[in-house]
């Protein structure tokens, strides 16, 4: 049922917003250049390789030694747009058709940080990863690393379609409020280096 109403509902989302993104992809090409479309590789389900697609948001400006700059120095004014307010996010509705996510799930990240995991953070490639998720409309990149694993284990363990359409109508409110688009002083979220474990003495 939820895989039928993914489909369903991107499906009807792709040509509501076919215009919208017609203008965005005009917009990118102009004030950003280079290609149109952000493309990377990401965990799926059961941490299967998958390619997740979004407008792309940063120049491709690099420094002497060819080596990119810093996200903050390639983020435009117009990608921060696109950002807060999730227009770089409509491309994967078509990620959304394809199978590859869900509307709503633990948002998919680096493939890097597969090893970092601990047991229970790695639960959260239980289900298919979504567009949006519990811990975006509990506080987005505002929380830190370990409070977002949490709440994406929490609706592994709590999703029902009730949940999923709240999940879908709170996403909503949060993009025309613009909250929790990014971790206090930094352009986006800081990169996930792994979680301390504590261990006890038996």
């Amino acid at each position: 049922m939820k895989r039928f109403i993914d489909f369903l509902l991107a499906t009807f989302a792709l040509f509501l917003f076919a215009i919208p993104m017609l203008v965005v992809a005009v917009q990118i090409r102009r004030k950003i250049g280079g290609r149109i479309l952000f493309r990377q590789a990401r965990p799926g389900l059961k941490g299967e390789i998958i390619e997740i697609i979004k407008f792309k948001t940063m120049t491709d400006d690099c420094d002497s030694t060819g080596r990119l700059l810093p996200d903050s120095q390639r983020l435009t004014p117009f990608g921060s747009f696109l950002r807060s307010s999730s227009l770089d996010e409509l491309p994967g509705l078509w990620n959304v058709i394809r199978g590859d996510l869900s509307l709503v799930g633990p948002r998919p990240l680096l493939v890097e940080y597969l090893p970092l995991y601990t047991p229970e953070q790695a639960r959260r490639h239980d289900v298919r990863p979504g567009v949006t998720g519990w811990a975006q409309v509990n506080g987005r990149n505002a929380l830190s690393w370990e409070e977002k694993f949490e709440l994406d284990v929490w609706y592994v363990d709590n999703r029902t379609l009730w949940l999923d359409i709240n999940i879908l109508w709170l996403t909503v409110r949060k993009v025309l409020a613009r909250d929790g688009i990014n971790a206090a002083g930094e352009a986006t979220m800081p990169r996930f280096t792994g979680s301390i474990v504590v261990r006890r003495e038996p």
